[in-house]
C-alpha cells in the first residue's frame, strides 16, 4: 500500500491536489493512504529540512515527488501507478 502525503496549509491548490490524488487513486484502483499535513509547525519543519519554499508538496512513500503549484494529472497517475 502506498502512503501519500500532501504537505501544505490547506490553500485551494493544496485541496485541489489532495482531491486530484484521491480521484486518480480511485480511477486506477490503487491501494493508497492519502493524508494531509496542515499543521504549520510540521509544514515549517518539513520545508526547512528539505529546502522547499512553496506548497503543496507531494510525498509518495517518503520521497518528495512534487513541490509548488498544481501537479499535472499524468504525473499523479505515474506516482500512483508505479
Amino acid at each position: 500500500m502506498k502512503k501519500v502525503q500532501v504537505v501544505g496549509p490547506g490553500c485551494k491548490r493544496c485541496e485541489a491536489t489532495f482531491e486530484m490524488l484521491r480521484s486518480e487513486a480511485r480511477k486506477l484502483g490503487t491501494d493508497v493512504v492519502i493524508e494531509k499535513v496542515t499543521d504549520y509547525v510540521e509544514i515549517a519543519r518539513f520545508c526547512s529540512k528539505f529546502g522547499i519554499v512553496s506548497t503543496p508538496v507531494v510525498v509518495v512513500d517518503g520521497k518528495i515527488v512534487h513541490a509548488g503549484g498544481m501537479p499535472k494529472a499524468q504525473e499523479v497517475a505515474k506516482w500512483l501507478g508505479s
